[in-house]
């Protein structure tokens, strides 16, 4: 049975942001919030999830190179919460891009389910696993891409990519082994690194985006930048809650990461109000630009600026 989700109100659906969701091009419905778990520390992530999903949380994120499926997997079921109500996110390493079968069978195993409803290639880079600082000479994403299409939907609902700029989506895309056009692009998106070239790209092309690092990650210089924190103030309520509005409101789901019960709680509540036009042109305007992630640590290049 397929995750079944509620659907976007048409006249109101900016004020049912945890119930709202997107529809990709398979007809599958992502639901517009989740929860992050990258840079989630040791046992800490099974209770996040768990307060997650109790919270009304229905979309998990996570990937093998975040080192935490098996916690996940523990917090949805510690959560109690049906599968099939849960949108799950997982992701092959960059290592597996040869072993896509084995890449998958690894999670399903890891998180203890039979399906994940969505399954990216996390980056368009295929890492020798002999040396991380290698890529491997005979083969590229392209050739990962077509082994992910024979992934059966009894195992992935849903395919899709990660970290991918317009370069790279064009060589995809234009390639005669290209038979699924990707149902998701899940980048890096905040008011910093808002990206509206490779968002217009994605959607010209029937690609949802999911933004990750949507609160610009720990530390962040965007919760010392005084209009974002007088158009919290002005709404009594946290920047963090102003970025998820700012994001859903843009178009895309994002999935906020946090192990505080607190702040897991408080990311939630974001039903019943909406920041206004002028606000999220604010919003937009924010000067400086700056990227969580980069790609120096990879054997190659991924980013070409055509991301911005």
């Amino acid at each position: 049975m397929a995750a079944q989700f509620p659907s976007t109100r048409s006249s109101s659906s900016h004020l049912q942001t945890t119930s709202k969701t997107f529809t990709l091009n398979t007809g599958a419905k992502i639901p517009a919030l989740g929860l992050g778990t990258w840079q989630s520390g040791p046992n800490e992530v099974e209770k996040a999830v768990e307060v997650a999903l109790r919270k009304g949380y229905r979309h998990i994120d996570t990937a093998f190179a975040y080192g935490n499926e098996a916690e996940v997997g523990r917090g949805i079921k510690n959560s109690g919460v049906p599968r099939e109500e849960i949108w799950l996110t997982t992701k092959l390493d960059n290592p597996w891009h040869k072993r896509v079968t084995e890449g998958i069978d690894s999670s399903l195993k890891s998180l203890g389910v039979d399906y994940v409803d969505l399954y990216l290639m996390h980056w368009p880079s295929s890492t020798d696993p002999e040396d991380l600082k290698k890529h491997y000479p005979d083969w590229n994403f392209v050739k990962t891409w077509e082994e992910m299409q024979k992934i059966p939907k009894s195992k992935a609902r849903n395919l899709g990519v990660s970290n991918f700029g317009i370069k790279n989506l064009e060589i995809l895309l234009n390639d005669p082994t290209c038979k699924t056009v990707p149902a998701a692009n899940q980048i890096e998106l905040h008011p910093n690194n808002p990206s509206p070239k490779l968002i217009a790209y994605n959607t010209s092309k029937g690609i949802h985006s999911t933004g990750y690092s949507c609160l610009g990650s720990t530390n962040s210089p965007l919760y010392k930048d005084e209009t974002l924190l007088a158009i919290a103030k002005s709404k009594d309520k946290t920047p963090q809650q102003i970025l998820l509005a700012w994001g859903h409101q843009k178009g895309w789901s994002v999935i906020p990461k946090s192990v505080n019960k607190e702040r897991v709680e408080k990311n939630f509540e974001l039903d019943g109000w909406e920041l206004t036009e002028e606000e999220v042109k604010k919003l937009d305007g924010l000067k400086g630009r700056f990227k969580v992630c980069g790609d120096a640590w990879l054997p190659v290049k991924v980013f070409f600026g055509d991301d911005e």
